[in-house]
């Protein structure tokens, strides 16, 4: 029969509990990995609307949510504090950065407790080496924080059903599951893996402890369905977005492959591990379907409900893809530290153009300063932003003369959005100048081609022709344009 306490696999042998010691310094290691993604990166737009969100008053704030972004808004509220204290890229990004040292922290601690501290300390070295974990550990969003959150929600399962008679426990892993509803609402999406170790003897404890900590997802789930205009731009997804799924969580092709084939190693390794009737066993589909199940059910959302599906709403499945392939080298019959330094070697040799990519300056793939050192202004030039909210990044990035932003009606943000109040008569507000500069997000043709950025053809319905147009290289980018009156 059953029992609650077969639920975990046995607890380490003497021997090894005797070796265990915080995993502070891998800690560090992750810490380090993700904050140094940040190289000469400049902030893109999502990370300028973590400013915007953040820079307003607590009512403001909540005047956003009702409008955009509501299922962020646990994270501004933090960044809101946050940003007192400065708004420069390595302020706002240190969070990140820190959320990426303690999702370390609990994979070398959730492997100790799955298999050994060397299947740990493994995993989170390949963690650290990931090209994803450098850009989101380097990111002012929250997808590092749903990481952490759902690394911490795995570990205090796990512990809560090694001794299913502590309340304590059950509480614990409720208040990890609340954190991993309310730092990104598709973060949920790794909870059904969970439901694996569901069993009659702790049923109505776990039950208790997903539903209340399932609260704030409800909460968040209903801003966001109200407020799916607001992603009206993904589009729709079939299957073949699942071949590039190993890229997107390990952040580089052929590392992620590699990765993905040892990750099934791990899989059977800890199957293998477990002794042969005891419920430890099943603790290798639940980690499988930590990996595999969010992006099945996120497209499962794009297509019942609305198109849903981007890559970073699943950098959640990084830490289990780098502990799985630390299982399979922990379970090698010799030479696992030999060949733990070889993975993570070759590992960071096969991404290094990766890295490489996300530390420059346009790692971000929206380069304002190159934007600012295109524009050579003139006295009484103009500026059009060809989407309100570019201008957000002008003004963080301007340190000296900018053209004359001519349409721009009031110095304070839209109260329900991330763009500025505007006029609406180009033409009138460019009487009198020569030269305008035009600057959109998205390549030249989708503001020369076609009215996909109105502002452009209202520029030359003005009395304007195009002069010159350069763009930032990676996509969307950015384009900068100068029009000259015909």
């Amino acid at each position: 029969m059953t029992t609650a306490a077969t639920l975990a696999p046995p607890a380490p042998r003497p021997a090894e509990r005797l070796r265990v010691s915080p995993p502070w310094w891998m800690a560090l290691v992750g810490a380090v990995a993700g904050f140094s993604g940040t190289g000469s990166a400049t902030l893109n737009g999502d990370e300028l609307a973590t400013i915007s969100a953040a820079s307003r008053s607590l009512s403001g704030m909540f005047e956003l949510a009702r409008h955009i972004d509501g299922h962020f808004l646990p994270y501004y509220l933090f960044m809101h504090f946050w940003a007192k204290a400065g708004t420069s890229e390595l302020w706002l990004r240190l969070p990140s950065a820190l959320a990426i040292g303690v999702a370390a922290w609990f994979l070398v601690e959730l492997g100790r407790r799955l298999h050994s501290t060397r299947a740990g300390v493994i995993g989170a070295g390949v963690f650290a080496i990931l090209p994803s974990v450098s850009y989101y550990g380097a990111f002012a969003r929250s997808y590092a924080f749903a990481a952490a959150a759902v690394v911490l929600s795995f570990w205090a399962l796990h512990r809560a059903l090694e001794r299913p008679g502590a309340a304590r426990r059950w509480v614990l892993y409720g208040v990890a599951v609340a954190l991993v509803c309310s730092t990104h609402l598709f973060a949920v999406l790794v909870l059904p893996a969970q439901l694996l170790l569901l069993r009659r003897v702790v049923a109505v404890r776990m039950l208790a402890a997903l539903a209340i900590g399932c609260v704030p997802a409800a909460v968040l789930g209903l801003i966001g369905y109200g407020e799916r205009h607001a992603i009206s731009w993904i589009p729709e997804r079939g299957p073949e977005v699942w071949l590039k799924f190993p890229k997107m969580a390990a952040g580089a092709t052929t590392l992620g492959v590699v990765l993905f084939a040892m990750a099934l190693a791990g899989a059977v390794v800890l199957w293998r591990s477990a002794p042969k009737g005891r419920g430890g066993r099943v603790w290798a589909p639940v980690l499988v379907g930590w990996l595999v199940l969010p992006p099945i059910l996120l497209l499962a959302v794009s297509v019942l409900v609305t198109p849903a599906y981007v890559d970073r709403y699943l950098f959640v499945t990084a830490p289990v893809l780098a502990l799985l392939a630390g299982l399979a080298v922990a379970g090698l019959p010799r030479f696992q530290v030999v060949a733990a330094v070889l993975v993570v070697v070759v590992g960071f040799g096969l991404a290094f153009s990766e890295h490489a990519e996300v530390r420059e300056e346009n790692g971000r793939f929206e380069n304002i300063p190159w934007a600012l050192r295109v524009i050579k202004a003139e006295p009484e030039d103009a500026i059009v932003y060809g989407q309100s909210q570019v201008r957000s990044g002008f003004e963080y990035y301007a340190d000296s003369l900018m053209p004359v932003d001519v349409l721009l009606a009031g110095s304070a943000p839209d109260p329900d959005g991330f763009g500025y109040p505007e006029g609406s008569d180009v033409s009138g507000a460019l009487e009198g100048r020569k030269r305008v500069w035009v600057v959109w997000r998205g390549t030249k043709q989708s503001g020369l081609e076609g009215d996909s950025i109105a502002r452009v053809a209202e520029v030359e319905a003005a009395g304007f022709e195009l002069s010159l147009a350069k763009h930032s290289g990676d996509l969307p980018g950015l384009t900068v344009a100068l029009f000259t009156r015909r």
